[in-house]
């Protein structure tokens, strides 16, 4: 009887590293969030009982670093 199951799966090290990321982003979400979230050009709309942020600066930057991070790696 063999086994199917391929040892280095591309999927497996995907979720793992995904999961790994996410874990890491918790744990340092405390600091990360006095920087993202609160750059010059970020929407925040403050009325009585109603607050809406719209982070549209940081998403921009958050792209360009992560199409930069996925290109660098694809090399």
């Amino acid at each position: 009887m063999k086994n199917n199951r391929r040892v280095g799966s591309p999927v497996r090290t995907l979720l793992l590293v995904l999961g790994l990321v996410f874990v890491l982003m918790a744990i340092l979400w405390p600091i990360l969030s006095k920087y993202l979230g609160r750059l010059p050009g970020d929407v925040v709309v403050r009325r009585p009982g109603f607050t809406f942020v719209f982070p549209i600066v940081t998403c921009l930057v958050l792209s360009l670093l992560f199409s930069l991070l996925f290109w660098i790696f694809r090399r």
